[in-house]
């Protein structure tokens, strides 16, 4: 069993850069694949990155793509996903997934995941 707790959510204005972490405990996080998703309301989650356990692949939802970094530091169980030049339709829920696999296993789809965070909120004002 794994837990995810993420953190590092907030109000920032557009432009502005938020770092989120995901902290795992409960097993060695370092087999696991981990997803950040996001879910603004009234819409469905949303995929935005994600990274195998390696650290060597990454792949993320077009609109973050040159924006959003995704990293992980296995020694302390976090993944980080860094968001620079927020934007207002970046405001959601933010949660990390993570799930077992093989080193190039990572997945954008959220059905594929087995654990979740409680999620973090994200507010990008205009």
């Amino acid at each position: 069993q794994v837990q995810l707790v993420e953190s590092g959510g907030g109000l920032v204005q557009a432009g502005g850069s938020l770092r989120l972490s995901c902290t795992a405990s409960g097993r060695t996080f370092s087999s696991y694949a981990v997803g950040w998703f996001r879910q603004a309301p009234g819409k469905e989650r949303e995929f935005v990155a994600t990274i195998n356990w390696v650290g060597t692949i990454t792949y993320y939802l077009d609109s973050v793509k040159g924006r959003f970094t995704i990293s992980r530091d296995n020694a302390k169980n976090t993944v980080y996903l860094q968001m620079n030049s927020l934007q207002p339709e970046d405001t959601a829920v933010y949660y990390c997934a993570a799930r077992e696999g093989s080193p190039k296993y990572s997945s954008s789809n959220y059905r594929a995941y087995d654990y979740w965070g409680q999620g973090t909120q994200v507010t990008v004002s205009s």
